[in-house]
C-alpha cells in the first residue's frame, strides 16, 4: 500500500516540542492535549492514504428481493427462542405454486384475500385504466397502502429475545415492570426488543422529502395526513384511529385482516478502530449498547408501478421489489438509551434531514430522511441539551512571533500552527432547552457491523469458558452461533442478496456465504469513504456499530463537512486523530477487519480456515481502500479515467504536491477544487487558445490560470494570504497539473471519439455546494429562538432556512441560482471558523 507522506514527517522530533506550546495556552492548563495532538500528527504521517473513487450515483434500494421469486420461495417463519433452542430451518422458503399465491401474499405483505379481490373487483367496475387509477387512489385513507406493504423480515428471520433472560434482565435494569422507572436494562440474547415509540406533543411537520415519499409508495397528500404525521411522530396507533375516522367511504377492514404494527429496536456492539470496548455499557458488559433512540416502525416492499390493473401479483411484487426500513430517531427510550431520554432535539434533527438528503444528491450512498417533524410549542416536548454561548471560542494558539517558536522557520511554523488549530477545541459552556423532533431515516436495512460484533463476541466468549467443552466441540449447537449465523444469513438477504444469499441458502453453505459477504462490504464502504474524502465530508464518530454492512452513510451526529482542509479536520471533540478527515479510510479499513472477526466463527465452524479467509480479506481490503481514495483524488483533478499506469502514479504525485500548499495556506476544500474546475473549463484541453504559433503555451498562459483559480475576493480557496513562495509553488504545480490533463486527455481521445472533455467530468467530482456547518446554523438558529437561556420559544419556528437549504442540496454540482451563488458559494466566515457549535462541538 502506497502511504502518504508529507513534508511534516521530517518535523514531528521538533512539531512533538513545540506542542507544549498548547498547554501553556489553553484554558486547562494540561499538557494532556498537546501530547494527543503530537500523537495524532505521528499517526496521520504513519498512514493516510490519499484519494478516493466514489462518482457512482448510489443506488438507494439494494439488491435484496421482496420475495425470494414467485415459484421459488416464500419470507421465512420466525425462529422461537428459548433458553435451550432448536435449531429450525429460520430461513427456508417452501415454495409456493401460483394457485396459493393470494395467501402468499397475504403472509408477506399483509394483504387479504378479501382486500385483493375487492380492489379487484373496483378495477372491473370502472370504465377505463385512467378513471380506474384516480378512483383507487380518490378512495384510499392515509397509510393504507404504507400499512398493506409491511413485510417485517427482521421479525420473520430473527429472534426476539426468549422469555427467561427478560424475567433476568429487569432484575439488573432500572425499570422493574414498568413501575415508571427508566427503561434500560441488559438484553442478553435475541436480535431484537419489542418497543413502542414515545409520541411527541403536539407534532408538526416541518419538512419532508417528495422523492422519498414517492419511493416508498406514499401518494404527495398522504404527506400533509394528520395519519403521516401521527405515525412519524411516534404515535402509531393513534395514526390508524385517525386514518379509520377521515376513510370518508372506504370499507373498514376489521382487526384481523389488518396487518399487525410492529416496531423494534435492535442491541450491538460497540468496537472503535477495531479494539471491542463494554465499558460503555451500563453493566460492563457489552449487554446493554444498541438502539438507544431509534425505533423501527416498519420494513415495507413497495410494488412496481403498474398500469395493467388486472390482479396480476406477479406483477405487481416482482423479484426486485423494493424493500425499506424505517426508523424514527429521537423516539424516545428504549431498553438500550443508557440513561438518556431518548429524545432528538430540532437542531440535531435539521442536520440529520438536510445532510442525509444532501449526500444522496452528492452521489454517496447514505441513509435517506422521508421526514422531519417538530414538537412545537406551546405544549410541546422539550429536552435541555449542553451548548455553546455566544463567547466560546476555540482556545488560543501561539501567534507566529511567540518566542518558543524562533527556532523554527517560517514554514515549519505555520505547519505546527496549522496542527495546533484542529486541536484547539473546548466544551459546551451552558445548559438550553430545545425543541425535540423526530427525523425518519430510510434505508434498504439498517444492518450495523455492530449487530454482527455482538453476536461473533457472545460466540467468543462461550469457546473461552473452560468448564463448556461441549460448547466448543459442538458450537453450531449452541444458541450464540445460531443468532450469529442467523445474523449473518439476515444481511446477506438484505443487502447481497444475489451474490450472497441466493447462491448458498439452499444449500446452507455458510462459509461462502460469510466470504461473500465480505467482498461485498469491502467494496462497498471502500467507495463510501472514497466519497466522503471526494465531497469533503468527515463523519466524526465512524466506530463499527456506525458502519453499516450495506456501505450506507449513516447517523449524522457529529459529522461536517471542510471549510479549512486540514488531514485531520473533524467536528466533533471526541473524533481524535483516528475519525479525522483524511484518517477516514483507516477507520472504515479497522471497521471492515472487525466485519470479518465477526464472521470467522461461522468459517471455522463450517469447516473453513480462519487464519487464512482472514488474512487474505485484510491484505485485499488494504489496496481496495487505498485505490478508491486515490481514485477520487484524481477525479478531483480530472486524471481519472483511462490513461496509463505511468499516468496515474503522476496523477498521485500531483495531489502529493499540492496538499502541504492546501494544508499550510488554509485551502478551502470545495472552493480550491471547484475553481480548479472553472480553470480546466476555460482552459481546456480540447481547445487551441492561448497557444503560440509552434502549439506550446504563451508566457502568460499558467500565470492566467492561476489568478482564475484564486478567484474574487469570497472564492479565493485560501483563508491565509499566498506568499510568493506559496504562490510561486502554485503556478508551478498548476503548470504540471495542466499538462497531465492535456496528455491523459489526448491519450484518452485516441482510444475513443466520444470522450467527454475533462472539465467535465471534474464538474461532476467537484461540488459547488456542500452542506458547510455555518450554513446551518444559521437555519436551524431561526427554526428554534429558544436556544439561549431566558428566551421563549417562538410558537411556530421559521422553517424558510431549512427549506432553502434542502433545494439547494438538490442539485450541489450546478451553479444554481444567483441569489445561491452569492450567499454560499464563499469562504466560511471566519468568525465561524473558530466560534464553538461551529467550527467544532460535542
Amino acid at each position: 500500500m502506497r502511504l502518504f507522506r508529507s513534508p511534516l514527517h521530517r518535523h514531528l522530533p521538533l512539531l512533538g516540542a513545540a506542542l507544549s506550546l498548547s498547554a501553556a495556552t489553553s484554558p486547562t492548563g494540561t499538557s494532556a492535549a498537546a501530547a494527543a495532538a503530537a500523537h495524532q500528527a505521528n499517526n496521520f504521517t504513519r498512514w493516510n492514504i490519499s484519494g478516493a473513487a466514489a462518482r457512482k450515483k448510489a443506488a438507494f434500494v439494494s439488491d435484496s428481493p421482496a420475495l425470494p421469486g414467485f415459484n421459488k420461495t416464500t419470507p421465512p417463519p420466525r425462529r422461537t427462542s428459548s433458553s435451550n433452542p432448536i435449531r429450525v430451518s429460520s430461513m427456508k422458503r417452501a415454495p409456493s405454486p401460483p394457485a396459493a399465491f393470494t395467501s402468499s401474499i397475504k403472509r408477506s405483505f399483509g394483504l387479504s384475500s378479501a382486500t385483493s379481490l375487492t380492489m379487484s373487483t373496483k378495477n372491473v367496475a370502472a370504465n377505463t385504466k385512467s378513471d380506474n387509477t384516480k378512483s383507487k387512489k380518490a378512495m384510499t385513507p392515509p397509510l393504507y397502502n404504507f400499512r398493506n406493504s409491511f413485510s417485517h423480515s427482521w421479525i420473520q428471520h430473527l429472534s426476539p429475545e426468549d422469555p427467561e433472560n427478560y424475567e433476568k434482565s429487569l432484575t439488573r435494569g432500572g425499570s422493574g415492570r414498568g413501575g415508571g422507572g427508566h427503561p434500560g436494562r441488559p438484553v442478553f440474547n435475541g436480535h431484537y426488543v419489542s418497543v413502542r415509540p414515545t409520541p411527541l406533543k403536539n407534532p408538526t411537520l416541518v419538512i419532508h422529502s417528495p422523492e422519498v415519499l414517492s419511493e416508498l409508495g406514499f401518494q404527495k397528500e398522504e404527506a400533509l395526513s394528520e395519519p403521516f404525521v401521527k405515525y412519524f411522530s411516534g404515535d402509531v396507533d393513534g395514526a390508524f384511529s385517525a386514518s379509520s375516522s377521515s376513510s370518508s367511504g372506504v370499507e373498514e377492514k376489521s382487526s384481523k385482516e389488518e396487518k399487525e404494527i410492529e416496531t423494534w429496536a435492535t442491541p450491538y456492539a460497540l468496537s472503535i478502530m477495531g479494539k471491542r470496548y463494554t465499558n460503555n455499557c451500563p453493566y460492563g458488559t457489552g449487554d446493554g449498547y444498541g438502539d438507544g433512540r431509534a425505533v423501527s416502525v416498519g420494513e415495507i416492499v413497495v410494488p412496481h408501478d403498474n398500469d395493467d390493473d388486472d390482479d396480476d401479483n406477479k406483477k405487481k411484487y416482482p423479484h426486485h421489489a423494493a424493500r425499506y426500513e424505517l426508523q424514527l430517531k429521537g423516539a424516545g427510550q428504549t431498553p438500550f438509551c443508557r440513561g438518556a431520554d431518548g429524545r432528538a432535539v430540532l437542531r440535531s434533527s435539521i442536520r440529520e434531514f438536510l445532510a442525509s438528503e444532501a449526500m444522496h444528491h452528492l452521489g454517496i450512498s447514505t441513509t435517506r430522511a422521508l421526514s422531519l417533524i417538530v414538537s412545537e410549542s406551546p405544549g410541546g416536548n422539550t429536552s435541555t441539551r449542553p451548548w455553546y454561548s455566544e463567547g466560546n471560542k476555540a482556545r488560543g494558539i501561539p501567534s507566529m512571533d511567540d518566542p518558543r517558536l524562533a527556532k523554527y522557520d517560517v514554514k515549519q511554523r505555520k505547519e505546527i500552527l496549522s496542527q495546533l488549530a484542529v486541536q484547539a477545541k473546548s466544551d459546551p459552556d451552558m445548559l438550553v432547552e430545545e425543541k425535540c423532533a423526530i427525523t425518519t431515516r430510510v434505508a434498504s436495512s439498517f444492518v450495523r457491523i455492530g449487530h454482527l460484533d455482538l453476536f461473533a463476541r457472545r460466540v467468543d466468549m462461550l469457546q473461552m469458558k473452560d468448564d463448556n467443552k461441549s460448547s466448543q466441540d459442538n458450537v453450531k449447537e449452541t444458541q450464540q452461533y445460531q443468532e450469529l449465523e442467523d445474523m449473518m444469513w439476515h444481511a446477506c438477504y438484505r443487502e447481497y442478496y444475489v451474490d450472497a444469499y441466493e447462491p448458498y441458502w439452499e444449500e446452507k453453505d455458510a462459509k461462502s456465504a460469510a466470504v461473500a459477504l465480505m467482498e461485498g462490504a469491502m467494496t462497498r464502504i471502500s467507495d463510501m469513504i472514497g466519497g466522503w474524502i471526494r465531497v469533503g465530508f468527515v463523519q466524526g464518530n465512524f466506530n463499527a456499530d456506525n458502519c453499516l454492512v450495506g456501505g450506507r452513510t449513516m447517523d449524522y451526529g457529529p459529522f461536517g463537512f471542510l471549510d479549512v482542509y486540514h488531514p485531520l479536520s473533524a467536528k466533533w471533540t471526541g473524533s481524535g486523530e483516528h475519525f479525522g478527515f483524511m484518517n477516514q479510510p483507516n477507520a472504515g479499513y479497522a471497521n471492515f477487519a472487525v466485519l470479518v472477526e465477526s464472521l470467522l466463527p461461522i468459517i471455522d465452524a463450517n469447516g473453513g480456515d480462519s487464519g487464512e479467509v482472514r488474512d487474505e480479506m485484510l491484505k485485499k481490503a488494504q489496496s481496495v481502500f487505498s485505490d478508491a481514495v486515490d481514485t477520487a483524488m484524481r477525479a478531483k483533478m480530472g486524471l481519472d479515467g483511462s490513461g496509463s499506469s505511468e499516468m496515474d502514479e503522476e496523477a498521485d504525485e500531483l495531489w502529493g504536491e499540492i496538499e502541504p500548499l492546501l494544508r499550510i495556506a488554509r485551502g478551502d476544500w470545495t472552493l480550491f477544487w471547484r475553481q480548479l474546475t472553472y480553470v480546466a473549463a476555460k482552459f481546456s484541453p480540447t481547445e487551441t487558445s492561448g497557444k503560440d504559433k509552434s502549439g506550446s503555451p504563451s508566457s502568460d498562459f499558467y500565470d492566467s490560470m492561476v489568478e482564475m483559480l484564486l478567484g474574487e475576493s469570497d472564492t479565493n480557496p485560501f483563508y491565509d494570504a499566498l506568499t510568493d513562495e506559496n504562490r510561486a509553488s502554485l503556478r508551478d504545480w498548476i503548470e504540471k497539473w495542466h499538462k497531465a490533463l492535456t496528455k491523459r486527455y489526448s491519450y484518452a481521445s485516441e482510444l475513443s471519439k466520444d470522450v467527454p472533455p475533462p472539465e467535465e467530468r471534474m464538474r461532476l467530482a467537484n461540488p459547488k455546494y456542500t452542506l458547510r456547518e455555518w450554513m446551518l446554523v444559521e437555519a436551524y438558529s431561526k427554526a428554534d429562538s429558544g436556544k439561549s437561556p431566558g428566551n421563549p420559544f417562538s410558537v411556530s419556528g421559521d422553517y424558510s432556512g431549512v427549506h432553502d437549504l434542502f433545494e439547494l442540496c438538490k442539485d450541489p454540482y450546478s451553479e444554481g441560482s444567483a441569489e445561491h451563488h452569492k450567499k454560499y458559494y464563499r469562504r466560511a466566515p471566519d468568525e465561524s471558523l473558530r466560534a464553538g457549535g461551529i467550527a467544532f462541538m460535542s
